[in-house]
């Protein structure tokens, strides 16, 4: 649980008021990588004995593995139910992404919760945007659902979104300013404070370019396909939601699109395959929703070799295993892109306000909302 750790003394730089960016903690010298405001946030942690707190993290990550389950379920629009709600919490503990979250004592699950949460709530609804600001403000990445509340027209939400990360800012400002001069002028652009980009774990796209390139640094290359991904996935994202009214579309493009965008995306930041199965689930793509199960079960990237720099000298046949996730998100972003030109047009609009097309069961008469939560 060395992240927890890494969290705690956070906390306990906060409450000591010593150098919040100078320590690292266990044997592989962990930094503090969050913004001030996440440090504020964790001084709770202190209040614990190391051993209390870690049980306390590993109940509630499983608990909030449960409401994560629970909101994707909703999300997806299954129908509710507390057996298929226990059965899918015990498969998600074996995701390799939740298990590691648990693992590591990580709090990937409670940020995509605050997003998933948000995101699901009425167009209208008083306040929607505010927990999404909140989560970006605890760790940047959710950042990019801001922007795609605005480019889908959501600009209420997108402000509101906007402030509320404003004023996590401004406590960090107000509380620790040193520190958060520190972290916004200079550790923001240390990525490679986070960890080594080539490694394994790192599922990013930069990760991916790294071991094909056999470099540590693939440079202007990554940067141009970061940009090309996140400009076409965040323009399939809009023609999700404005062009074929799929909302679950559109948010999980989006969340694809940071992580693979993203400098370092830890294999365990990639607890939106929770909802990305339900949602498959949903529409009945059972075959899709059992090739992308053995995806994030299946921990190949682990068997690889990858001992000191063995990541960069693996054989392209290995290449496939090592970046599993990049190449499943880069493959559900092509068949996004597919799927909302060929549903494109069929959400309309009344009143500048979109409404979701209408999935129909088979012979049941009854409709459901697609994909809206």
């Amino acid at each position: 649980m060395a992240d927890t750790l890494v969290y705690r003394a956070e906390g306990a730089a906060v409450v000591g008021g010593t150098d919040l960016y100078g320590f690292t903690v266990t044997q592989w010298q962990l930094p503090a990588t969050y913004p001030p405001f996440a440090a504020i946030l964790f001084v709770p942690t202190t209040w614990l004995p190391v051993d209390a707190l870690k049980v306390v993290f590993v109940i509630g990550n499983v608990a909030l593995l449960a409401l994560f389950v629970r909101l994707s379920w909703r999300f997806a629009g299954l129908p509710a139910g507390p057996v298929p709600l226990l059965v899918a919490v015990a498969v998600g503990l074996w995701l390799e992404p939740v298990f590691q979250t648990v693992l590591f004592g990580q709090i990937n699950l409670a940020l995509a919760c605050l997003v998933l949460w948000d995101l699901s709530r009425a167009e209208h609804a008083i306040g929607k945007g505010f927990a999404l600001g909140v989560a970006a403000g605890i760790k940047l990445t959710p950042a990019v659902f801001i922007v795609y509340l605005l480019v889908t027209g959501r600009v209420r939400a997108g402000l509101t979104a906007l402030a509320s990360f404003t004023g996590t800012v401004l406590l960090g400002v107000l509380v620790l300013p040193a520190a958060s001069a520190e972290f916004w002028t200079r550790r923001l652009f240390e990525t490679g404070r986070i960890g080594k980009p080539w490694i394994v774990d790192n599922q990013s796209l930069q990760g991916l370019l790294a071991r094909v390139l056999h470099t540590p640094d693939p440079g202007a290359l990554w940067a141009v396909a970061a940009v090309v991904t996140a400009v076409g996935g965040l323009w399939t994202a809009r023609r999700a939601v404005v062009g074929a009214g799929s909302e679950s579309w559109g948010v999980l493009v989006t969340a694809l699109t940071a992580l693979l965008v993203s400098p370092i995306s830890w294999s365990h930041h990639w607890v939106w395959c929770v909802p990305l199965l339900a949602v498959l689930i949903a529409e009945g793509r059972f075959r899709m929703a059992a090739l992308v199960g053995v995806v994030w079960t299946a921990r190949s990237f682990w068997a690889v070799p990858h001992e000191g720099e063995r990541d960069l000298r693996l054989p392209w046949w290995q290449q496939p295993l090592a970046s599993p996730y990049a190449l499943c998100a880069l493959g559900l972003l092509a068949f996004a892109v597919w799927r909302v030109c060929t549903t494109a047009g069929t959400a309309p609009v009344r009143g500048g306000v979109l409404v979701p097309s209408p999935r129909t069961k088979s012979g049941s008469g009854v409709s459901t909302s697609a994909g809206t939560g």
